[in-house]
């Protein structure tokens, strides 16, 4: 077993760590995964999301699950939400879409308009 001491700097460097990781992340994808989303494909999404991702070997943009949005009608439903941009929530987002939503936002810059259903006001 380690010392206290030794305990307090491990947590002390872990900490400093995850604040440097933070620091340097440059936005979050979000896949809604409620019953709807799941239903309607969001396991693909969120999969194509993560392997467009490591492709492009972008690491700085954070990709999370979340429940409901409440756009049943519109699942899966992902948002995109970059540091110093407004959130952009897409739509009937399959497999093709999602690595789309990768590549022309996240990596580009550029919404794709064709798939917005919603976004955050400035």
């Amino acid at each position: 077993m380690k010392s206290l001491e030794e305990l307090k700097r491990i947590k002390e460097q872990t900490l400093k760590e995850m604040d440097l990781r933070q620091a340097k992340e440059r936005g979050k994808v979000i896949v809604a995964m409620g019953t709807c989303g799941i239903a309607a494909g969001a396991k693909d999404a969120l999969m194509a999301i993560i392997e467009e991702l490591e492709k492009a070997d972008i690491h700085d943009v954070k990709v999370v699950q979340s429940g409901c949005m409440g756009l049943c009608d519109k699942e899966p439903t992902v948002e995109v939400a970059m540091k110093d941009q407004p959130a952009v929530i897409y739509g009937d987002v399959n497999d093709a879409n999602a690595r789309r939503i990768v590549r022309e936002h996240v990596q580009g810059g550029n919404v794709v308009a064709d798939l917005v259903i919603k976004r955050e006001n400035i």
